[in-house]
């Protein structure tokens, strides 16, 4: 079963939704303002979005709807073709640390 999220009556849509990749970032958090909130007021109301730049850091970044956008076509597929490329590097490692232990080498390693 998908996971789902309700979006209460009266509030927008978002843009962008989870691990949506954008320019900043990819989109790892939302928060919405509603338009009778005390928040809205000070801030402005909509979607506000929590940004990881990076997947090894803990650094995050909050940003506007309007101040995101998405990745073009070929960034997008620049993209995905890298993290395709740094797993097949991580599955030849594994591979090649699965050869070592099965033939009861010196040289094995344990994670």
């Amino acid at each position: 079963m998908q996971p789902t999220i309700s979006i209460p009556h009266g509030w927008d849509y978002p843009r962008f939704t989870f691990g949506q990749l954008t320019t900043k970032g990819v989109v790892i958090g939302l928060v919405y303002y509603s338009k009778d909130s005390f928040l809205s007021e000070e801030f402005g109301d909509g979607w506000r979005y929590t940004v990881s730049s990076n997947k090894h850091s803990e650094e995050v970044y909050h940003y506007l709807e309007d101040e995101l956008t998405l990745l073009s076509p070929e960034e997008l597929q620049a993209q995905i073709k890298a993290e395709i490329d740094c797993h097949q590097n991580q599955i030849k490692t594994l591979v090649k640390q699965l050869s070592i232990v099965t033939r009861g080498g010196k040289d094995a390693q344990v994670c």
